[in-house]
């Protein structure tokens, strides 16, 4: 009866859109674990560790370290690091294992998502709201017993901006989700900055602006691919409602809006050459693809490598970021 309850109260209506199927209702088949002993713990284990999304989570620490470096204008002390990222991969951990609970039912429905724990049943309901609850007070508290109360408080909204302004209010309801949604995402360098500050300032302000362009032209050539996944699931991600060549224009708009706005970095933090070359030329480079994805769309005759640009996007954010990190240390 409980855990009835749970389900009621955590499972979000997917809201109609035009052109886009409701989905069916999801159909959960048994998996098979291990009866007994290590090997059904360690299975158990991986189930949770699948909650976290852990690929995801790199990504996010990727931006983390490279902030309080700057904000330190050089290397901040280890335990501050580790318990930086320790702390933001709890909490990066919680948000996206109450995602999995509150899309439990469209996960189902698509296959890159249909062997997620939730659904295959590896890990219940409750057992997953608790973990992911857990993680969450865990990972403010860690922040405000051993970081600084302003980095715990950062860490709250980043969790409620991704549980419940992307995935209860945005997700099944708009084409823009990952737009405004994905500002969760450029939370970390906020908390890495007040991390090692106590405060902030215009500097991890712009690395969010960062973030926050890059976002769509990383995640739509991804909904590009699976936009059958999404449609089938009732997902209106802008690739799935509208054409090809509109999502790649928009696309080309906010990646030439993060370019000029990792220029602006330049002067507000005092960047030296390094940075400003990456900025440059990793710019020109994924504006470039941006580019050839957009020209592929006027053939459809052509197939859209579209993966090229999800790929592209997460190599130029990593190289960015580790030409952050090394411009502090050098002389000019």
């Amino acid at each position: 009866m409980a855990r009835a309850a749970d389900e009621a109260v955590v499972s979000a209506p997917v809201a109609s859109q035009p052109g886009v199927p409701e989905p069916a209702r999801p159909s959960v088949g048994p998996v098979m674990t291990p009866r007994r002993g290590p090997a059904r713990l360690l299975h158990r284990a991986g189930a949770y560790v699948a909650l976290t999304k852990p690929r995801i989570i790199e990504l996010l620490l990727v931006t983390t370290i490279p902030t309080m470096i700057l904000a330190e204008g050089g290397l901040p002390s280890i335990w501050l690091m580790l318990a930086t990222l320790v702390g933001g991969a709890a909490a990066a951990g919680a948000a996206n294992t109450l995602n999995c609970v509150l899309d439990r039912d469209i996960d189902s429905l698509m296959n890159r998502t249909k062997r997620r724990p939730l659904v295959t049943g590896e890990v219940t309901t409750r057992q997953a709201l608790v973990f992911g609850y857990g993680l969450a007070v865990a990972s403010v508290l860690w922040f405000g017993l051993l970081v600084n109360w302003t980095a715990a408080v950062l860490t709250l909204a980043a969790i409620l901006l991704y549980v419940v302004g992307y995935t209860m209010l945005l997700k099944r309801r708009t084409p823009q989700n990952i737009v405004w949604g994905g500002a969760a995402g450029c939370m970390p360098v906020l908390i890495g900055w007040s991390a090692v500050t106590g405060g902030l300032a215009w500097a991890p302000l712009v690395l969010f602006g960062v973030i926050f362009f890059w976002t769509p032209p990383h995640y739509w050539p991804l909904s590009m691919k699976f936009r059958r996944d999404y449609a089938a699931a009732g997902v209106p991600m802008l690739p799935v409602v509208a054409a090809d060549a509109k999502v790649a224009r928009e696309m080309l708009a906010y990646a030439a809006a993060m370019v000029a706005t990792t220029l602006v970095l330049v002067p507000v933090a005092g960047m030296g050459w390094l940075y400003t070359a990456s900025a440059v030329g990793l710019g020109a480079w994924f504006l470039g693809l941006c580019v050839a994805l957009y020209r592929r769309t006027r053939h459809p005759e052509r197939p859209l490598h579209a993966m090229r640009v999800f790929h592209g996007s997460i190599t130029y954010l990593t190289l960015l970021f580790a030409a952050i990190a090394v411009d502090p240390f050098l002389p000019f």
